[in-house]
């Protein structure tokens, strides 16, 4: 039986009546280590596009590197190879045929990683550091999108040293998505633009934050018709927004939720209140995980407006998550993210990837 396939019971975690005997803070869920994982800081995590065989993670650090892992059936994770930039490494993307992998780093510089021949290029070029890279599949062409702190959204066709087009931003690109033929683009001071990808990238609108705290993440979600119709914005300040592209009723269909943050609710306990770092929908199911520097990951069904799960807290920030392609498999990172500062930086501490079966929790619940 394939410890991913959807009858598995793994990291469900059953305990004794007192609880399990050894409390295992860095790994509560009791869900599979990814084997030699990064020295420093997590920041991104993608599993291989469907029509790859398998299921193979790649992450990137801050120690500069980007990993990839075969994920096997049984749950074991092997080592597959790696490269480096010259500065962190601060997202990663697949082409859709998963024959080759985009890096972003802190040093200006986007590359393309050919896995069959484990050569690592320059594609891409920034002013400042590159904050996020996606590969757009279009029916008339391919390209890489590329967001940079030098306020520039870039797309590149990796043949030529020069972008086939550069839209400037109103401030630095903080998190982006694209669910072809959709992308938007959150930035600092609170920016928000919709691009349209059809023919060629231009910009469709720019939005009103419905956050009034930092841009920390955003994720399109998906119509049932498979289109992208809306997204999912975190901030600094434990708030994700759903919002609707089109709605049919703004002022209903687009809401908040407050997630990760401590319980004290009333005025004698102040609560405390985390940055949502990561937010990945099911490709499946349509529902959503959100990853938190509390520590804990949390399913939602944004139809239904309720939590599936919170799962119990970690022993430091979690800074990165992903579904593989049919939704079996949620990979979530384990580091520190200097929410709190340097104080509170413990070199000792090691980095985590925990991958958790998700055929099961991330379901809808049953509509009345």
């Amino acid at each position: 039986m394939s410890l991913f396939g959807t009858s598995a019971g793994f990291g469900t975690g059953g305990t004794g009546v007192f609880g399990s005997t050894t409390t295992d803070s860095h790994n509560p869920m009791k869900d599979v280590e990814v084997t030699s994982p990064p020295d420093d800081s997590i920041s991104c995590l993608a599993f291989s596009p469907p029509t790859m065989p398998g299921n193979f993670l790649i992450g990137g650090s801050w120690a500069n590197d980007v990993r990839c892992w075969e994920v096997q059936d049984n749950g074991q994770t092997v080592p597959k190879a790696q490269q480096m930039h010259t500065g962190p490494v601060l997202d990663v993307c697949w082409s859709d045929d998963g024959s080759k992998v985009f890096t972003a780093s802190c040093d200006k510089t986007a590359k393309m990683w050919d896995l069959n021949s484990n050569q690592a290029m320059q594609i891409a070029q920034h002013d400042g550091p590159i904050k996020s890279i996606h590969w757009i599949k279009a029916p008339n062409y391919s390209c890489i999108m590329t967001g940079s702190w030098d306020k520039t959204l870039k797309f590149w066709d990796t043949r030529s040293p020069n972008p086939m087009m550069s839209l400037q931003m109103p401030e630095r690109c903080y998190c982006a998505d694209v669910v072809y033929p959709m992308a938007v683009v959150a930035t600092a001071e609170r920016g928000l633009i919709v691009y349209q990808l059809e023919n060629q990238p231009s910009e469709f609108r720019r939005i009103d934050s419905p956050l009034k705290h930092q841009h920390r993440c955003v994720a399109i979600f998906k119509d049932k018709q498979n289109k992208p119709t809306g997204f999912a914005l975190g901030s600094i300040e434990g708030r994700v927004a759903i919002h609707y592209i089109n709605p049919p009723n703004p002022a209903k269909d687009n809401f908040t939720f407050k997630c990760h943050r401590s319980n004290g609710t009333n005025t004698a306990t102040p609560q405390d209140i985390y940055a949502v770092n990561a937010i990945s929908f099911h490709p499946v199911h349509g529902t959503l995980a959100t990853v938190g520097s509390d520590g804990r990951f949390s399913f939602w069904d944004k139809d239904a407006r309720t939590k599936l799960k919170t799962s119990e807290q970690l022993d430091q920030p979690i800074t990165a998550c992903c579904f593989n392609n049919n939704g079996n498999i949620f990979a979530y990172a384990s580091s520190y993210d200097w929410s709190k500062g340097h104080e509170y930086y413990n070199p000792q501490k090691k980095n985590y990837i925990f991958l958790r079966n998700a055929a099961e929790e991330l379901k809808p619940r049953n509509k009345k």
